[in-house]
């Protein structure tokens, strides 16, 4: 079925616009502005719209509210693994199938492990964060209050705190198909390779989308928007802040 028998309220019903969260749609980890809601709800008249989030579906929830599956005509938590289309569920995949038992436990004590012997200020709670495809992370914790979490996000820009945690693991885990990619203030996520923000363009491919717009933050090589941003049938903006993907939304679709 095709994207303009579907969505043929549209003006470009052949256009779908996608967004990252964090930074783009609404403030690092906060909930969105009403003018961005606003400028979502006309920008929904003119094409089709979704988001791409690295978190699950739950988190999400957090921060776009309640009513997500209504607002977007495709929802894609943790990268498109976990994904709605029109409010309905489409197929999910799982990081714990594909990795084992065995190997994720290696995993999971390694980086433990590299947590407690790093020299931080503050040290919080939810060091690994479980999701269905992925894990997230975090060596201060997710726990950490927002000043905390500002705190740390300069601490490691000073000292690539991130980085350093990432070579050593891309060197012990050398045999598994990993992928490594450092995004908001105070993580990185951890998923196979090819489950990046690309793998939601899978659920688009029999949609007849001629274009596909994508807003991110994080848009630089290692950053969790990189590989969607620079994808040969992807339109990418980069973006500084939600403030910055109005201005730029309004240039597009004036």
């Amino acid at each position: 079925m095709s994207a303009t028998v579907d969505f043929s309220d549209r003006e470009h019903p052949d256009t779908i616009v996608l967004f990252d969260v964090d930074g783009t749609l609404t403030p690092a980890r906060d909930f969105i502005r009403d003018d961005m809601k606003k400028t979502l709800q006309n920008l929904k008249k003119k094409v089709v719209i979704g988001f791409v989030g690295g978190s699950d579906i739950s988190k999400q929830y957090e921060q776009l509210g309640d009513t997500i599956l209504e607002d977007f005509d495709f929802c894609f938590a943790e990268n498109g693994l976990t994904a709605y289309r029109s409010g309905k569920q489409l197929a999910s995949q799982s990081f714990i199938q594909w990795i084992g038992d065995e190997e994720y436990t290696k995993l999971a004590n390694f980086c433990l492990r590299y947590i407690a012997d790093m020299e931080l200020p503050k040290k919080r709670g939810t060091f690994i964060e479980f999701r269905n495809g992925m894990i997230n992370i975090s060596p201060i914790g997710r726990n950490c209050s927002r000043e905390e979490r500002n705190e740390f996000e300069k601490y490691d820009l000073e000292r690539g705190l991130r980085k350093k945690f990432v070579e050593e693991l891309k060197k012990e885990f050398s045999h598994l198909a990993l992928t490594y990619s450092i995004g908001g203030q105070i993580s990185f996520d951890v998923f196979p390779t090819g489950w990046d923000k690309t793998y939601c363009l899978k659920h688009l491919k029999d949609e007849g989308f001629k274009t596909i717009h994508f807003f991110g933050d994080k848009t630089f090589k290692g950053g969790n928007d990189y590989e969607i941003f620079s994808h040969p049938d992807v339109d990418g903006h980069s973006v500084k802040n939600p403030e910055d993907t109005i201005r730029i939304l309004g240039e597009l679709f004036p």
